[in-house]
């Protein structure tokens, strides 16, 4: 049977090990905080039995999931026997270096090794490691047991065989792959949210609108459509001809738009605190982690009523 190890039980890591669990995998969890694992093991051990009420678990118990998790007492005991390892330790190049150069002497040799980074490029803290050829970038978005999109992104020297076997496990455990062609600054997740966030930023700074009117521009607006489908096939149904008409017919105004704002400004600390200041209002600090909470839920209901819809 496939083994999995976790190195790193972060938020993201701590999710991941309901992603393998629940697909049947037997985990290994391991962080050079055991702290860290027993805050993952009491994650796995809340989250589950609402998971289970919405279908979410694959038809698993939560005893079952928590029967496949291991504590490790070290590293080498997680990644000894392991066919995927995921790593998810703080981002922090200096950090992933050492883990990386500790790490490949300790696995096996077919072993494929995958990063959980948000930003870093596996070129970054892998090219003196040997074995570098089965290390690559599989970036969740958080949380990954509820949000399905893993970006995958090798290095230039990663196998395209450890794509192909990284791709292939991700549609196994119920994630959905995507895969760039070479690393980039970003990656396609972030690069998306940037352009987003740098015009919603604009918009607040300018006066134009609220921080309250640009969330519920998307959440009440864009999010609506891009809940179930992304922005091609969205302009590609907004014109009676498809996206050739669309693209004729406003392509034009997007390209005015876009030199509009080709003028990056950075977030600067009076902007920043007005819009921190905004969201207090909506939500007060001491209120955040039971909003994380809520939007926990909602994402875990959404998910179950987008399966079901997508099936018609």
């Amino acid at each position: 049977m496939t083994k999995i190890a976790l190195v790193g039980c972060g938020l993201v890591g701590g999710a991941w090990s309901i992603v393998f669990a629940r697909a049947g995998f037997e985990v290994a969890l391991y962080d050079p905080s055991p702290a860290s694992v027993d805050a993952t093991l009491e994650f796995v051990r809340t989250a589950s039995p609402a998971l289970a009420e919405q279908g979410l678990l694959n038809g698993n118990s939560p005893e079952e999931i928590l029967g496949r998790l291991t504590r490790a007492g070290t590293m080498a005991d997680a990644v000894r026997e392991a066919d995927y390892i995921q790593e998810s330790a703080p981002e922090r190049l200096a950090v992933k270096q050492a883990l990386y150069r500790e790490l490949a002497p300790l696995a096996k040799a077919d072993a494929v090794i995958r990063s959980s980074t948000s930003g870093l490029p596996a070129s970054s803290f892998t090219s003196d490691m040997p074995g570098r050829e089965r290390c690559l970038v599989s970036h969740p978005i958080n949380p990954p047991h509820l949000v399905p999109l893993v970006e995958l992104v090798p290095a230039p020297w990663t196998e395209p065989s450890v794509v192909d076997r990284t791709e292939s496990l991700m549609r196994e455990v119920g994630q959905v792959p995507i895969r760039l062609n070479r690393e980039i600054a970003g990656f396609v997740v972030n690069r998306l949210q940037s352009a987003v966030l740098v015009e919603a930023f604009r918009l607040v700074e300018d006066g134009i609108c609220t921080a309250a009117d640009v969330d519920a521009a998307v959440a009440d607006g864009l999010g609506l459509r891009w809940f179930f489908m992304g922005p091609f096939e969205t302009i590609d149904l907004n014109a009676q001809g498809g996206i050739a008409d669309y693209c004729q017919k406003l392509g034009p105004m997007y390209f005015d738009l876009a030199k509009e704002q080709a003028d990056p400004r950075p977030w600067s600390a009076d902007l920043v605190a007005a819009i921190e200041a905004q969201r207090r209002r909506k939500t007060s600090a001491d209120q955040l982690d039971a909003r994380k909470q809520w939007r926990d839920r909602c994402l875990a209901a959404f998910i179950t009523a987008k399966r079901a819809i997508m099936k018609e």
